[in-house]
């Protein structure tokens, strides 16, 4: 076994050595980490106006929301999933309220996303701006990852 030599110093190989011995053996190839590559079809800042909330005003007057739905197509599937039909599963979800709470209406986006073809995980946000809180808010959000088992 030889031992290891300063930088810039060749081998001191016998000609025998040199004659049998593979280039790639002494400089062995870089480490290269496995890598995995996940395709997400992402539609942010869906604007919507339905009724939400559990407050009578809430329940008589539509309020404005936002939507972010991430879907994540499953490992393995080549057809496209079309971002048109997410778009359209999301405002018939939120068009068929009146929903009590963000958290039912994040589910039920979800639950449509995942029934499309290709989609095995989704990320649903569910933005509401006006929030009766006695303190400046921007906005109220739930969040929610949901996926097929297996």
């Amino acid at each position: 076994m030889r031992c290891a030599l300063p930088v810039g110093s060749a081998p001191a190989w016998t000609p025998r050595e040199r004659a049998t011995r593979r280039v790639d053996s002494l400089f062995p190839p870089p480490y290269v980490p496995a890598v995995t590559t996940r395709l997400a079809i992402a539609l942010n800042g869906m604007r919507f106006h339905t009724l939400v909330g559990v407050l009578p005003h809430e329940r008589e007057h539509a309020q404005p929301l936002e939507v972010d739905v991430v879907a994540y197509v499953a490992p393995g599937v080549r057809e496209l999933v079309d971002y048109r039909v997410l778009y359209d599963r999301t405002a018939s979800a939120v068009g068929a309220g009146p929903h009590g709470f963000l958290e039912d209406l994040a589910a039920s986006i979800a639950d449509e996303t995942l029934r499309v073809d290709g989609v095995d995980r989704v990320r649903v946000a569910v933005r509401k701006p006006h929030v009766m809180l006695p303190g400046p808010l921007r906005h109220a959000e739930v969040v929610l990852e949901r996926g097929h088992r297996g």
